[in-house]
């Protein structure tokens, strides 16, 4: 009995904080392991997640908007073009955050609050091109 009470006190794995909002992040993200690199690879992750935001937004907001209007095509090309990338920026986003808590990056919530305010400017995005394809009623 003693053991087994121990054993759930002590952070068995390895993770520097055992807080319980740590711990619910890390249980939603599915982070079960801590990485031991330097927090390198969430850097990277993070450059290339806005590189892809930055990306998405010149597309949908510059080049739709002032290319395709010439081609008479932004009815049915602009709105799976921010769909598709829209898509590609939130997975991105999920891959980098979980790549933030896995190397215990001191920055993790910082990150975390950032990304939840991408994810809500995306699902406005999301739901503006559904409704321009005639998906949202």
């Amino acid at each position: 009995m003693t053991e087994t009470l121990t054993d759930e006190l002590t952070p068995s794995r390895g993770f520097r904080s055992q807080a319980a909002p740590d711990r619910l992040m890390r249980r939603l993200l599915g982070v079960t392991t801590p990485r031991g690199d330097s927090g390198a690879g969430a850097q990277r992750a993070f450059r290339a997640s806005v590189i892809i935001s930055a990306v998405r937004c010149t597309i949908t907001y510059v080049l739709v908007p002032v290319l395709l209007p010439l081609l008479a095509l932004s009815g049915w090309l602009a709105a799976p073009i921010g769909i598709a990338l829209c898509i590609v920026a939130a997975v991105n986003g999920i891959v980098s955050l979980r790549r933030f808590w896995s190397a215990e990056h001191p920055k993790r919530w910082l990150y975390a609050a950032f990304l939840a305010v991408v994810f809500v400017i995306l699902g406005i995005a999301l739901v503006s091109d559904l409704s321009r394809l005639g998906g949202l009623a």
